[in-house]
């Protein structure tokens, strides 16, 4: 590779990078981004993280991931919600929320090199990153504020395991349809422009 075409490239991830955090600082700040169900919310703030990990690499999905977290961050301390104090450590907020990226990109590698197959691979890809967000940022909570979390939404302390499990498949199960489904249109609709524009650039080569 070219000096000229490795500026290319990382001007193109500088590019995307940019573009899908704006999106995500727009989904966050707009009620897009997180869709009130009691005391959490089907977000679809990761999707931005997942796209440019799956498009451009895990740091890039890692890039747009941290300003995911940084966005919810910023509206916990904001406050107006239960979870708005527990939002507060960076270990719930952020860094779930910056690992969604590197977890969808190895998941699509990893398996497009053993299937060949794009769009299966995406979805995994998607799968993988969304499952990384739901479970991670539960998780943590059930570690660092069982007991708090308990009390914010109204439930028996000795049952908020049961009552995690039960957001996470309530939640995770729409958020993983609509990130597989937006992620495949998405990353194949760029893919097809990306050798649309090869062909009209050398033509006769894919």
């Amino acid at each position: 590779m070219t000096t000229l075409q490795k500026n290319r490239e990382k001007t193109r991830r500088l590019v995307v990078a940019g573009m899908l955090s704006a999106v995500s600082v727009v989904l966050g700040l707009t009620p897009l981004g997180i869709i009130p169900i009691g005391p959490l919310g089907v977000t679809t703030m990761h999707l931005p993280a997942i796209i440019g990990a799956i498009l451009e690499g895990p740091v890039v999905g890692g890039i747009i991931g941290l300003i995911f977290g940084l966005v919810s961050l910023y509206k916990a301390v904001s406050g107006g919600t239960l979870m708005a104090p527990i939002m507060m450590n960076p270990l719930v907020s952020i860094l779930p929320r910056i690992l969604i990226g590197p977890a969808a990109y190895y998941a699509f590698r990893g398996l497009e090199k053993l299937t060949k197959k794009h769009a299966l691979s995406i979805g995994c890809g998607a799968l993988a990153g969304t499952l990384t967000n739901t479970v991670g940022v539960m998780g943590f909570i059930y570690m660092l504020y069982a007991e708090r979390y308990a009390e914010a939404i109204g439930v028996d302390p000795a049952a908020v395991g049961y009552t995690i499990l039960g957001v996470c498949a309530t939640n995770g199960i729409p958020e993983c349809i609509a990130a597989v489904v937006i992620s495949i249109a998405v990353c194949m609709a760029v893919r097809g422009l990306g050798r649309k524009r090869k062909q009209e650039t050398h033509p006769g080569k894919d």
